[in-house]
């Protein structure tokens, strides 16, 4: 019987990791660069053909501990992703045995540290509230927009567009989603979350990302819901967010918004020369 034929490794190893399902690759490139283009990011998010994520992260050397370049499942950039900067920040202390770290993103200076049990902090910065912040096509107040619903507007370092609901389950967030992410008032589109306050600073929250879709959580969403909330009157600045995937604890404080919950490191891989070609 011939030999299989073998796939030429390309030494580049990635992670798969999660925050509450809610699901990344992870390059490191602080001791190689990696040339990252779009058509990678979708080809390698792709969930048959590919490995599979809702956000591709790469650590590239930075002014701090690292810097983190975040892509989206269609390509497109993102400024933030808070869950995948929790993930990749208890990799870095695992490694390097800090317990607090200095990370940079697009959207800034973010601090990270262990929080005990398990779970790891992220101060994701302060909430952006002025429409150029976030930004909206026009001058407006943000903290109810003139979309049917009545949502607020924030940027967490990419946009937000938070729905206040009777019944998060009951909205059909594939067709809701996928609508409003590409609202006109929206010039770089925008995330959609339908969040029902179910309790004292406590609130059920289902999200669209934007450029991947329906997700099980999303740290930024939940980041920015929470200050939506808080802004409205319906809760106090510390909250309890649950997902589909689990629960996020979120502080909005004079320093900025710290997000605090479990991650995951699935396993690490390694892609092949052929599967990297065929992107290009």
């Amino acid at each position: 019987m011939p030999a299989m034929q073998q796939n030429t490794d390309t030494g580049m190893p990635f992670m798969k990791m999660h925050g509450l399902g809610n699901d990344f690759v992870v390059v490191d490139a602080r001791a190689h660069e990696i040339a990252i283009t779009p058509a990678h990011a979708k080809g390698i998010a792709h969930r048959q053909f590919g490995v599979g994520f809702d956000q591709l992260a790469v650590i590239e050397k930075g002014a701090g501990d690292a810097h983190l370049v975040f892509y989206n499942a269609d390509g497109s950039t993102s400024g933030a992703c808070g869950n995948a900067t929790r993930c990749i920040a208890r990799h870095l202390m695992d490694e390097s045995g800090k317990t607090e770290l200095h990370l940079t993103t697009d959207r800034g200076d973010l601090w990270a540290r262990d929080a005990g049990d398990g779970l790891t902090s992220v101060n994701m910065g302060p909430p952006q509230l002025l429409w150029h912040e976030i930004p909206l096509a026009e001058e407006m107040d943000t903290l109810e927009l003139p979309i049917e619903g009545g949502p607020t507007a924030t940027g967490m370092g990419n946009p937000h567009c938070t729905f206040f609901v009777d019944n998060a389950e009951a909205i059909p967030l594939t067709e809701f989603g996928a609508r409003y992410e590409h609202h006109p008032l929206y010039p770089q589109r925008t995330n959609v979350q339908v969040a029902q306050v179910v309790g004292p600073n406590h609130i059920r929250m289902r999200v669209w990302e934007r450029g991947v879709g329906i997700t099980l959580a999303s740290g930024s969403s939940s980041c920015a819901t929470a200050v939506a909330a808080a802004r409205r009157g319906l809760t106090g600045r510390k909250v309890q967010i649950d997902l589909d995937g689990g629960t996020l604890h979120i502080d909005w404080r004079d320093d900025g918004v710290w997000m605090t919950g479990p991650t995951m490191h699935v396993f690490t891989g390694t892609f092949t020369s052929t599967f990297w070609d065929s992107l290009t």
